[in-house]
């Protein structure tokens, strides 16, 4: 029995890189930012995690979408996004920042990168943010243009992302900061090119500011990975719970604030910096967050996917749920990040987590991220 396609239109995008993707045998997609996003290759996940954490990938993430906005009040509307204090923000920089609405409800989490003192890139999760700044800036009447810039993210993940990288620009990329950007010449552009990534492997983003460029810049990259065993990839589910990164949709929605989420760092609360939903995340912190993000690690057979939320109990009671699992190869158990009261949140708690068919497993929860077995 075949597998269902994906029917393309305009409203679900194709990328840059999309026909080197299938050339090279992508096996399934996901949709994000109305945007296809490869899932795999011929390799299993658990192959794909090994691969990772020991060589390098080449990630076509043109999904991740770009919010420019630009103009004299471009930093004050960037700053009511987020509770993130953007005061002293350089240019060059990335910050990874929590957007809310005016309950203190998670919108997004994007990584903002600042290209000038008027022009900011939020380089979004999945979900329509360009709306919620053009809503702003308009009913605010702030004096802002607000676009989806023609920009297509390509990731190099993986401890030989350097080697790679630096074959093409040069060993001055080997310097720039984690969470900076530089800008280097490629084919007549300024590609911006970033230390930044869906993992913790390490490696590089690069924004490509021109789609009919996009299968030269794979094909380069691809070139000089030769001999460093590069693959084709997408962001690991198991690297990415092992290692805590959360998913906007998954980990967190609207239903959730930055301080249940493990961003309280992000949120400045003190009344120095104003944005929207200061004043129900002042509340929240008054009276304390009930729940917060966890990993929990449980027996079992290898999980099927949590397609929708796992009651986690302890004596029949529910302390939670879980949001995203997977076996991992390295703990040879089934690994999850999940949503769980404060009152069960200390290493080893044991608990009992009811997967999608109805079974029952026993588990302990753990800190994030997930330590050597």
């Amino acid at each position: 029995m075949s597998s269902p396609k994906l029917n393309y239109s305009r409203r679900i995008r194709s990328t840059p890189y999309t026909s080197r993707v299938e050339a090279l045998g992508v096996s399934g997609y996901s949709v994000v930012n109305h945007t296809i996003l490869p899932k795999g290759f011929q390799n299993s996940v658990e192959e794909d995690y090994w691969h990772l954490k020991e060589h390098v990938q080449i990630w076509d993430v043109g999904c991740q979408r770009q919010v420019e906005i630009c103009g004299v009040d471009a930093a004050h509307l960037t700053q009511l996004m987020t509770p993130r204090d953007l005061s002293h923000a350089q240019i060059g920089q990335c910050l990874y920042a929590p957007m809310v609405d005016e309950n203190g409800g998670m919108l997004n989490d994007p990584v903002i990168l600042k290209l000038a003192e008027d022009r900011f890139w939020l380089s979004i999760a999945d979900a329509d943010m360009l709306l919620w700044a053009k809503g702003l800036a308009l009913g605010m009447k702030l004096n802002v243009a607000v676009n989806e810039p023609d920009v297509w993210p390509l990731a190099i993940q993986g401890p030989k992302s350097d080697d790679l990288v630096s074959r093409v620009f040069g060993n001055s990329i080997r310097k720039i900061g984690f969470f900076e950007f530089e800008k280097y010449p490629f084919m007549g552009r300024d590609l911006l090119v970033a230390r930044t990534g869906y993992s913790k492997q390490g490696g590089f983003e690069f924004y490509l500011n021109d789609f009919t460029l996009g299968t030269a810049l794979w094909d380069t990259l691809w070139k000089a990975g030769e001999g460093l065993n590069l693959r084709p990839g997408s962001p690991n589910l198991i690297e990415r719970v092992e290692g805590g990164l959360l998913s906007f949709g998954n980990e967190m929605t609207r239903e959730n604030n930055p301080l249940e989420c493990g961003l309280e760092k992000y949120c400045q609360l003190d009344g120095s910096i104003h944005y929207i939903g200061l004043e129900a995340l002042q509340k929240i912190a008054k009276s304390g967050s009930k729940q917060a993000v966890r990993g929990v690690i449980f027996e079992g057979e290898k999980c099927p996917p949590c397609q929708h939320p796992w009651p986690i109990r302890l004596d029949n009671r529910q302390i939670g749920y879980v949001t995203t699992a997977i076996w991992s190869p390295r703990f040879e158990q089934n690994v999850a990040l999940a949503i769980v009261d404060n009152n069960y949140q200390s290493p080893n708690t044991p608990v009992t987590v009811e997967v999608s068919d109805s079974s029952f497993s026993n588990g302990r929860v753990v800190d994030l991220p997930m330590q050597d077995p």
